[in-house]
């Protein structure tokens, strides 16, 4: 049985920025807190925390000492983190990925812009994400915010409509929301779709649909919380239907690889290429 890891999976570049940040302020520090997981991987937090890395939310950060030093994850944070940060001393160590940076002024520009005209601002994302609460909390949470097309119902279709994206979202189903959208309005109403997908995100999506097809067996490798890997696990299930998710070796069912002659193993943007190795490594013993 041949084992192959996809070269296209693993982190993003706004990821393994973010866990250099921390690596570098762990050396130099001996400790850091980070404002929630670093990334949604359960594993790979375990690792940096026996580093010295401390999970905190947002009501830890009051607990925090004058002087102590705060990372800000790859998802970014509203305005308000910041400034509650400063109001207790805390010094942040800013990692939020430039282009969710980028994205947070585009949203700001954004609801000026329908502030101007009488519309509203909507953005295709998971409710709660980090990255969302994010993009919100730029215009106070004055925004729509629709998670797949059976909540567009949310929108006002009598009103302008500026559209925005997390930039993990899938592509399609943006495109499908801007026909809905430009179907559904009256008046006069205009729509301006402003697609800020992560292209170096989105472009794994079509890799990924032929890695799947070439492979008998596929496991998918991602943490319970990833919303990028909940698609794109999906996008393997639709290619290969003996498509499996895992978070963890330890996971693996023997029964799976009866006759299989290939197996791909795949992960998500937040997935560490040496937890896929690891994963390669047992499916081999199997």
């Amino acid at each position: 049985m041949k084992v192959t890891i996809d070269s296209h999976s693993g982190f993003c570049a706004g990821v393994v920025r973010a866990i250099s940040e921390a690596e570098s302020a762990i050396e130099k520090w001996g400790s850091v807190s980070c404002l929630g997981d670093i990334v949604h991987n359960r594993i790979e937090v375990q690792r940096l925390e026996a580093m010295g890395l401390r999970t905190i939310n947002h009501d830890g950060i009051k607990e925090l000492t004058a002087g102590s030093h705060m990372l800000i994850r790859a998802h970014g944070e509203p305005p308000t983190t910041y400034a509650l940060a400063k109001s207790v001393g805390v010094e942040v160590i800013d990692a939020t990925c430039p282009v969710v940076a980028a994205l947070q002024r585009r949203v700001q520009r954004a609801y000026k812009a329908m502030k101007q005209c009488g519309g509203q601002l909507v953005i295709l994302g998971k409710h709660g994400h980090a990255e969302v609460v994010g993009l919100i909390g730029q215009v106070g949470g004055d925004a729509v915010v629709i998670e797949s097309e059976a909540e567009v119902d949310a929108i006002d279709f009598s009103r302008p409509v500026y559209l925005l994206s997390q930039t993990t979202q899938s592509v399609a189903l943006f495109e499908r929301l801007c026909k809905i959208i430009e179907d559904r309005l009256t008046d006069g109403a205009t729509l301006t779709a402003d697609d800020t997908i992560c292209r170096r995100v989105s472009s794994r999506e079509e890799h990924l649909r032929r890695f799947a097809k070439s492979h008998d067996i596929v496991i998918f490798v991602c943490g319970r919380k990833s919303s990028n890997g909940k698609v794109l696990y999906n996008i393997c299930l639709e290619e290969n239907p003996r498509s499996y998710n895992i978070e963890e070796a330890s996971e693996l069912v023997p029964e799976w690889f009866t006759d299989a002659q290939t197996v791909g193993v795949c992960g998500a943007t937040s997935t560490p290429l040496w937890l896929m190795e690891s994963v390669a490594k047992q499916i081999e013993k199997l």
